[in-house]
């Protein structure tokens, strides 16, 4: 059913468009966020200033960044119909989680900057803003960890009752009734919804996305700030960040040694991991470097190459499932001719979308330089 490029057929190449999509919300999004773990770690006589700084560098395009996840979810539900489903129902509790997070966090922003002018109000808010954007990406990197050790199989005994490529998908049958299986006593809402994710290695992957964050973000201020006082209390952050990736990183290599053994496998085994990492630990130490000698348009790409490839890491991990052990990208993909319509409908967005977002960004960076 699959037309076949080579060795590359249309799910892989819808799957990488929607690798890039997800690249494309860590650089941006993922920064967004990091712009909030600092807002809620600002400190010393410039504090108000460096919450300034947060607020008008992320100000004008944080609502624009969350289009690259509503083209992810868009493309998983449209050509992995059966993953969509899977994790929306095995993960509602903390996909849901991370939802509320993005709405309460842009919501907290917005009220922040634009209502109440009090004290009160502004401390309110702004805690609001700060803690969610702590919880949520350590959320999203929950999910990723889950689906990246294949936990998803713990619990799943009768629950997945078809199996994959089945006429009903991988949730088919009457077997797969979740009160029917609590009922029954094989199996548990904790074993089913909470165990998978609620584990070391996705927890670990938690971290590290979320000190990847403050990472990128602290880099990006360090360009941003205008103001040599404050790009260096950035720049000393951005380098204490750095560490914490590096520390995140270890701890999480270490954790799936012993509970995601297959995940220590791939990294060690696969014949792209040892470039993977090179060209990683090449970006990570060019960063370092940047940062120490002051060089921060270079530093900032630098943690944008380190960033992506972390990434990228995961989907060398998972490659050729989408859901390990359980669907590879063609058992999951949808018909040929809706991969097809969807990767023509993304086309032609594009058309539209990456000018727009450039006009975007190039407007409010010249804002910024004319404020400055």
């Amino acid at each position: 059913m699959m037309a076949v490029i080579g060795p590359i057929g249309l799910p892989e190449i819808v799957g990488a468009v929607m690798m890039v999509a997800l690249n494309a919300y860590v650089l941006m999004g993922g920064a967004d966020f990091g712009g909030g773990v600092w807002d809620l770690f600002a400190s010393g006589p410039r504090r108000d200033a460096q919450r300034a700084l947060i607020a008008h560098t992320i100000g004008p395009i944080w609502e624009a960044n969350h289009v690259w996840l509503i083209i992810a979810v868009v493309m998983l539900f449209t050509a992995f119909p059966d993953v969509f489903s899977l994790l929306g129902i095995l993960l509602h509790i903390p996909l849901s989680l991370m939802l509320f997070g993005i709405v309460l966090r842009g919501s907290a922003f917005v009220f922040r900057s634009y209502g109440a002018r009090d004290d009160a109000a502004q401390r309110r808010w702004g805690r609001v803003f700060a803690v969610s954007s702590v919880i949520t990406p350590l959320l999203l990197g929950i999910v990723v960890g889950t689906i990246a050790s294949g936990a998803l199989t713990e619990g799943l005994d009768g629950l997945v009752g078809a199996a994959v490529g089945g006429t009903g998908g991988p949730l088919a049958g009457a077997s797969t009734e979740p009160r029917g299986l609590f009922a029954a006593g094989r199996a548990s809402f904790s074993s089913v919804f909470v165990a998978p994710w609620a584990s070391p290695f996705p927890v670990a992957i938690g971290v590290l996305a979320l000190t990847l964050f403050a990472f990128l973000a602290a880099v990006y201020l360090t360009v941003a700030a205008h103001d040599e006082t404050l790009r260096e209390d950035f720049r000393r952050r951005a380098l204490a960040a750095a560490m914490a990736v590096f520390a995140a990183a270890l701890g999480a290599i270490v954790v799936a040694s012993f509970t995601a053994p297959q995940v220590s496998r791939v990294l060690i085994e696969s014949p792209a991991a040892p470039y993977l990492q090179a060209f990683t630990a090449i970006a990570a130490i060019t960063a370092i470097a940047a940062l120490w000698t002051r060089r921060y348009q270079l530093a900032r790409l630098a943690a944008a190459a380190q960033a992506s490839l972390v990434l990228w890491g995961w989907a060398l991990v998972q490659y050729p499932f989408i859901v390990p052990p359980l669907m590879t990208l063609r058992e999951a993909a949808a018909p040929r001719i809706t991969l097809e319509l969807l990767l023509t409908a993304l086309a032609a967005g594009a058309v539209v979308l990456i000018p727009s977002l450039i006009y975007l960004f190039r407007t409010f960076s010249r804002s910024r330089i004319n404020a400055a």
